[in-house]
């Protein structure tokens, strides 16, 4: 991704950067849960909780990268699980 700092037809432009996988939030707890073993239990609340009056949210969030890969032919190298794992692995090493 450091080459997009220096490529001239970048400024100015708005990348998405990220994996390509899509998961629901749901399944995306549901993995964290299991990756790290925690027996935490996942609450459910309901959209108009979560946000206030006249929030829109997307409803799926699905990065394209065609357009930073088309500039510099940058793509995702890890998958879902690979990214969560070094997070996950990132935020037990600073528990301590």
């Amino acid at each position: 991704i450091e080459g997009l700092a220096f490529e001239p037809k970048a400024k100015g432009q708005v990348f998405n950067i990220g994996n390509t996988e899509e998961i629901s939030i749901l399944a995306l707890a549901e993995k964290v849960r299991t990756m790290t073993k925690s027996s935490s239990s996942i609450k459910m609340i309901p959209y108009s909780e979560a946000y206030a009056p006249g929030f829109e949210d997307m409803e799926r969030r699905v990065p394209s990268t065609t357009k930073i890969n088309q500039l510099i032919g940058w793509k995702p190298t890890k998958n879902l699980e690979e990214i969560l794992q070094d997070v996950i692995n990132f935020e037990k090493q600073n528990l301590q």
